[in-house]
């Protein structure tokens, strides 16, 4: 088994940008060396330069989403579709971006008065960070609590009458129930997506089981809320895997180590 292999680390939007510059900078290198090659007998026209630039770009573009099993088109389809239920619509005014000098992530509104759930890992090193919810603005957050061995982390911003979601008592687990997920993957925001249960798995260096699921997660999901079919907030993604038997799967934080770190402070 993989267990040892799980990362929170996908593409990051600056590595993406850089293989793109790349793409651009050796199109225009080998548009000089043919332009100055003593062989050719015609200038070659400046403008063909620039569309083989152009054209490297999108294949570029259209090779990265290949290459690390970014279905571009599906991806934004299925959370435009999603987006569409007026349940998800909902959900979505309590996700937030958590963002840092680091980078961003994902959080979720947990209260009317501000309070909210994110990985540690998305606010490690802080303790402020800066959430901004999709209507209500933008906001300093003060981390309160932290759970490193579960990777969850306690948030509270300054504020009133805030949307949040309603959070389970439990993970109920089925075996491929399905699930929904909200985050900001890649350069997105307030993505909608789906996907469904596999099975708890053990972590080498986690004392507690977490659930895989199968669904496209990636960089920037750190913090997505998992809702079930109720629309109950039951786990909280904070990394993915390749797994001998499912392959690539997403790992979540069931919502029941969240209860039981806040039962007894400082134990999980």
């Amino acid at each position: 088994m993989n267990e040892d292999h799980y990362t929170s680390e996908e593409l990051t939007e600056e590595e993406f940008n850089e293989l793109v510059l790349e793409a651009q900078q050796e199109a225009l290198r080998k548009a000089r060396l043919e332009k100055e090659n003593p062989r050719t007998k015609r200038p070659f026209p400046r403008w063909i330069f620039w569309l083989m630039a152009l054209v490297l770009t999108f294949s570029t573009f259209s090779a990265i989403f290949e290459v690390y099993s970014i279905p571009a088109i599906e991806f934004l389809k299925t959370s435009a579709k999603l987006s569409q239920d007026e349940e998800i619509a909902h959900f979505k005014k309590s996700v937030v971006v958590v963002s840092t000098d680091d980078g961003k992530g994902t959080g979720f509104s947990i209260s009317n008065d501000g309070k909210m759930i994110t990985n540690y890992h998305v606010i490690e090193g802080n303790d402020r960070v800066t959430v901004s919810f999709p209507d209500d603005g933008r906001f300093t957050a003060t981390v309160v609590d932290t759970f490193p061995t579960i990777d969850l982390a306690v948030l509270q911003v300054d504020g009133t009458k805030l949307p949040f979601l309603t959070v389970a008592n439990a993970m109920d687990f089925t075996t491929n129930a399905p699930i929904r997920f909200i985050g900001n993957p890649l350069s997105f925001h307030g993505i909608a997506n789906e996907g469904k249960m596999l099975d708890y798995t053990k972590l080498t260096d986690w004392d507690k089981e977490v659930m895989m699921i199968q669904a496209p997660v990636y960089r920037g999901n750190s913090g997505s809320p998992v809702f079930n079919v109720k629309g109950d907030v039951i786990g909280v993604i904070f990394a993915t895997m390749n797994h001998d038997t499912y392959g690539k799967v997403g790992l979540v934080v069931p919502i029941d180590y969240f209860h039981q770190a806040n039962e007894k402070p400082g134990e999980e």
